[in-house]
């Protein structure tokens, strides 16, 4: 399991060294070679994640190792399905360093696997944290998106049309793309939040308990509850949406670490 995790770690250090080159300066060779790298590390860290999963007996986010390495694997698949659906270009260059710096956090945590504690025995392990964490993930690539819809718009607005500008989609791509990924991750985070709560009614007798990530999961739902809202009824698009999006996930990642790492919670790792 070391093995497949050190690999897959290199793997995206790799991919994310070429996707900065390639954004500094066009390569085919650097375009083709992200492509290859970040698919190797996705399926090494595949193997990874089963080889943990069978020797756990569970799935493998239990421990905040485990946890910020599914969530990198979550990532890296979603921008799969998105870079196949709709070739967004120079996409890895904003997604990748993020996966490596979270796989970096993951490689310094403690990996032991312990046993599980008996409250999470329970199917619901699978659906609630699969859901929160695949719906996250969208949420994170809707980031990325958005960085570069904001950084494409000031290539527009300052009339430097060229660089970046003949590179990166179009406004109105980035805009879609960004709006896709939020309706596919809010979606996915509501049914994260409702099977937590039936899970919680199952153990403790109530769906509620006020605990920190509870609370701040809450919030971050309202907070993408509105941004969707507010495109919806109010038409906002565009440069709104993309601020948005890139301030919910520094939420989303309050959620996930700072709350675990500084508060007390329920919901505290192995």
């Amino acid at each position: 399991m070391i093995l497949t995790f050190e690999l897959a770690l290199t793997s995206y250090f790799i991919a994310t060294i070429l996707s900065v080159l390639d954004l500094i300066k066009a390569s085919k060779a650097a375009s083709k070679g992200i492509a290859i790298f970040a698919l190797v590390g996705f399926i090494v860290h595949t193997l990874n994640v089963v080889l943990r999963l069978i020797a756990s007996g569970h799935l493998p986010t239990a421990s905040l190792h485990e946890a910020a390495s599914f969530f990198t694997w979550s990532i890296v698949l979603i921008f799969f399905i998105i870079e196949y659906r709709y070739k967004v270009g120079l996409l890895g260059s904003f997604v990748l360093p993020g996966v490596f710096i979270l796989m970096l956090s993951s490689s310094v945590l403690p990996r032991e696997i312990r046993p599980l504690s008996p409250i999470l025995k329970s199917s619901w392990l699978w659906l609630h944290t699969i859901l929160a964490f695949v719906g996250e993930a969208a949420l994170a690539v809707a980031c990325g998106a958005g960085i570069m819809y904001l950084i494409q718009e000031r290539h527009v607005k300052s009339k430097k049309l060229d660089g970046l500008f003949h590179r990166l989609p179009s406004l109105k791509v980035l805009d879609e793309v960004n709006y896709r990924l939020i309706t596919i991750g809010f979606p996915l985070l509501t049914l994260a939040i409702i099977t937590g709560a039936l899970w919680s009614e199952g153990i403790w007798g109530t769906y509620w308990r006020w605990d920190a990530k509870e609370v701040f999961s809450l919030i971050t739902w309202l907070f993408y509850a509105v941004v969707l809202h507010a495109r919806l009824t109010a038409g906002w698009h565009g440069r709104r949406t993309a601020i948005l999006s890139t301030a919910g996930f520094i939420a989303i990642l309050f959620t996930f670490f700072g709350v675990n790492l500084l508060m007390k919670t329920f919901h505290g790792f192995e």
